[in-house]
């Protein structure tokens, strides 16, 4: 704990413990449970020497070195958490709890979470979530914090989407967004349909937190969409709205990432899909 003082203090967060002591009996009696060398053959079986997960990870930060010459490179660690927490990321260090992301063929998975949210702690699913959280992020991404229409958040979510994507070009839209092969098909050929009903519902303008929450957070479905729309479904269409812009505007990654104004980036897209 003393030598990896950043992950005790940022990642394994003893502010939730009365004090050091009962952390450290805590930490020990998890670490000596007889099932943690289990978990550990698992993440030994799933990842094996970490070399795929160091190509990944070290792709999407060439292209991030590409776009921002002035960007640092954390340091990676990972760990075998116990279950505790999934992932840390700041400016010089990404903590990844490799116990998360193990798939559903592992013998043990996360406790107290929904099937739709168990479905992207997967491998394939870790570099992404990295690039999206930089993506989402004040540092690549400016908005206008004054602005709180569903439109400033699709259209945030939007350029995480974008920037993600250009840091792992060859990753499917489908990881990226958490979506099914079946989903991603699906949105794609009802583009029409699922833009029809936020402009009827007058969804772009609404600031109304519960409202947005619907079309914006995790959720299994939109239900208000449809049966089969998928959760995130105001995120994905943020996503298509952002990369009109750039086809329209033959706008560059940074020149999107800077612009401001989800109106004007809005309006400047041309935005709006007719049916095939």
């Amino acid at each position: 704990l003393k030598r990896h003082r950043v992950i005790t203090t940022y990642f394994l967060k003893p502010e939730q413990y009365p004090n050091e002591d009962v952390m450290i009996d805590e930490l020990f009696q998890k670490f000596t449970n007889t099932h943690i060398d289990t978990l550990q053959f698992e993440i030994d079986r799933v990842f094996g020497n970490l070399s795929q997960l160091e190509t990944d990870l070290s792709k999407a930060f060439k292209h991030l070195r590409y776009y921002y010459p002035e960007a640092e490179v954390p340091k990676i660690k990972t760990v075998a958490t116990g279950f505790a927490h999934d992932m840390y990321i700041s400016d010089s260090l990404i903590v990844i709890g490799l116990d998360y992301y193990l798939g559903e063929e592992a013998k043990y998975r996360p406790l107290g979470m929904f099937n739709y949210m168990l479905e992207r702690y997967a491998p394939e699913y870790i570099v992404p979530s990295i690039m999206l959280l930089y993506g989402i992020s004040p540092e690549y991404n400016k908005t206008d914090l004054s602005d709180n229409t569903m439109l400033a958040d699709m259209v945030a979510y939007g350029k995480s989407f974008v920037f993600a994507k250009h840091m792992m070009p060859c990753t499917p839209d489908s990881i990226m967004i958490w979506y099914t092969g079946e989903e991603i098909t699906g949105v794609n050929a009802n583009e029409d349909l699922i833009w029809a009903h936020f402009v009827d519902e007058e969804l772009l303008f609404e600031n109304n937190h519960m409202i947005k929450k619907k079309y914006i957070d995790p959720r299994p479905k939109t239900y208000e969409v449809g049966e089969k729309a998928p959760g995130r479904i105001g995120t994905w269409l943020g996503w298509q709205i952002v990369r009109k812009y750039m086809e329209e505007k033959d706008a560059g990654l940074v020149e999107v990432m800077n612009q401001r104004d989800p109106q004007v980036l809005f309006n400047q897209s041309k935005y709006r899909p007719s049916k095939n």
